[in-house]
């Protein structure tokens, strides 16, 4: 989901509430830029639920099928089919 730039005129009070509670409401912060780094807390994480090895690529059944789960699962997988369309090069 991005995140929606504050529109001070059309709600003057949005401003005045704290950044981290205007991004869960999905408005940007200062800056508005996403920090993909430390969205990574786990690195590794989802590999290992799913069972691919190291240095080997998830097969792409198994991540479509991970995507569908609820839980951390899900979340971990939604957000690396998320992060496939960030490569860089492109």
């Amino acid at each position: 989901m991005a995140l929606k730039p504050v529109n001070t005129g059309a709600n003057p009070g949005l401003s005045k509430l704290p950044t981290d509670v205007r991004n869960k409401m999905g408005y940007m912060k200062k800056g508005g830029k996403l920090n993909i780094a430390n969205a990574i807390k786990k690195p590794g994480a989802l590999r290992a639920s799913l069972g691919a090895k190291k240095g080997e690529p998830i097969a792409a059944g198994k991540l479509d099928k991970a995507t569908k789960a609820p839980g951390k699962l899900g979340q971990r997988a939604r957000f690396a089919e998320m992060l496939k369309g960030f490569k860089k090069g492109k």
